[in-house]
């Protein structure tokens, strides 16, 4: 019989190499290389021998579907997040950084779905194995979060057969949740729990049992350095949801942010504030994001932003102070560090205020990540406050992405902003030029559109810098 023959696998992205080498050839990954026996043939599954090769059928595109019903925690920023709610025979992947709370939240969902807290009081069979603690580990977590007399079948385990043949029944539970895929392993697979091969073949088969059996799979997923699930990329691909799990050590918030999701939108939210007795849920986000803010001071403004179907008002700190000689300072928490060099560049070269030789600091309260362009507009005023040490308007939030020659172009869902701003007191705005708003019309918010940033240095009064184009010149 031939030597079998090792080959190197990627744990970033799955490529095989004959030889180990120091740098990845397919994903450019350094140090990533491990290595695993090779297999003659793929794994079979382990419900049995292969069949034989049968003809598929084929059905025609239109047909009478009704949507998939839903299985409602009673956790609502839980089920936003899912789109509504766990659906049958779904598959989803819940990752985050250590120690954020991933099991947690998901025993708070397992605790609520097996005590019927949902609002059809149905009470739903749940199993939680864990790979990574003891039974006594995750009992002393349920008596904390004061869920310990719910129904939960518990159990500790990381072989994938053991777990398919104790799934594969008939009165099998409803959901389960695997904690997490990284422990999980193989025995058909000569390699390590953790490995790309076994990650993805242990997902398959617990995948596959899933659709079969029609629970719900939640799986738990650990995160890289750079903040993606580690594992094979394909991972993401072969579940229905991901969720990420998010949030800053230093603050109590945390955001369930679904990237995707076949059952529902994506980049919908939901959000929760860690206490003692685990996660609790925040029904109105802005309120909370805003609710330390000092609106006298300088070098902040309020933006109306969109996260998913949700709009979240935050405040967007900025500061501006002085460099010493050499290299300015930049540094940047909860948004894009490439857009601030483009906003500073826009109003240095379009609108003459000199900001870039100082230190910059800007930084999104609330330990909430923000991601979209409609944010533009807020970071160049809370940047021009503060350059003017003038405060913002107190009742008013701004929203509007910045082109490169300086203009100011409209964003979606502004109705959605405006009414959100209008429910916390908000009176006023500062938006991009729009056609006919009923909004507008009803007079409930006060706008006043910004068509350049121009309009911005006139509404603080600030001057250009000294031989730069005057606003005559540049318009």
């Amino acid at each position: 019989m031939a030597r079998a023959q090792p080959r190197y696998v990627c744990q970033d992205c799955g490529t095989v190499h004959a030889k180990w080498v120091g740098k990845c050839e397919g994903c450019g990954a350094w140090n990533t290389l491990v290595e695993e026996a090779s297999q003659e043939a793929p794994p079979k599954g382990l419900g049995g021998k292969l069949g034989k090769t049968r003809s598929i059928d084929f059905v025609a595109l239109r047909g009478t579907m009704e949507p998939p019903p839903r299985r409602i925690s009673g956790i609502a920023e839980f089920d936003r997040a899912c789109g509504g709610g766990l659906v049958a025979g779904s598959a989803l992947l819940v990752g985050g950084d250590p120690g954020i709370g991933k099991s947690t939240l998901l025993l708070q969902v397992v605790a609520a779905l097996a005590q019927g807290r949902g609002k059809d009081k149905d009470r739903l069979s749940c199993a939680y194995i864990s790979g990574e603690e003891a039974i006594d580990q995750v009992r002393m977590r349920a008596v904390r979060l004061a869920v310990d007399g719910a129904p939960v079948d518990l159990a500790a385990a990381t072989s994938v057969r053991d777990i398919v043949a104790s799934l594969d029944r008939v009165d099998g539970p409803d959901i389960v949740v695997i904690d997490s895929i990284q422990t999980m392993y193989l025995d058909t697979l000569d390699s390590a729990p953790g490995t790309v091969s076994q990650v993805r073949a242990a997902a398959q088969e617990l995948i596959r049992l899933a659709k079969r059996r029609g629970f719900t799979l939640i799986l738990v997923g650990h995160v890289t350095k750079e903040g993606v699930i580690a594992g094979p990329r394909v991972l993401e691909h072969m579940v229905d949801t991901v969720l990420y799990f998010e949030g800053e050590r230093g603050h109590q918030f945390r955001i369930l942010r679904a990237v995707k999701n076949r059952f529902g939108p994506t980049d919908e939210i939901g959000v929760f504030e860690m206490t003692d007795s685990g996660l609790s849920e925040v029904p109105n986000p802005s309120a909370l994001f805003l609710a330390e803010r000092n609106a006298k001071i300088s070098g902040a403004a309020v933006f109306a932003g969109m996260e998913g179907t949700r709009p979240v008002l935050v405040e967007i700190q900025a500061l501006v102070a002085p460099s010493p000689p050499g290299t300015p300072r930049r540094a940047v928490v909860g948004w894009d560090g490439n857009r601030l060099a483009m906003i500073m560049a826009v109003l240095d070269a379009r609108c003459g205020l000199a900001i870039g030789a100082n230190d910059i600091y800007l930084n999104v309260a609330g330990g909430l990540r923000v991601s979209e362009p409609a944010a533009d507009l807020a970071v160049a005023a809370a940047l021009i406050s503060a350059l003017t040490e003038q405060p913002v308007p107190a009742d008013t939030v701004v929203f509007g992405e910045i082109g490169l020659s300086g203009e100011v172009r409209a964003v979606s869902q502004t109705e959605a902003r405006l009414k959100e701003a209008a429910k916390l007191g908000f009176a006023g705005a500062l938006t991009p030029p729009r056609r006919g708003s009923k909004a507008a019309r009803d007079g409930a918010i006060k706008l006043r559109e910004i068509a350049h940033l121009r309009d911005l240095l006139v509404l603080f009064d600030a001057a250009p810098r000294k031989g730069a184009a005057t606003p005559k010149q540049l318009a």
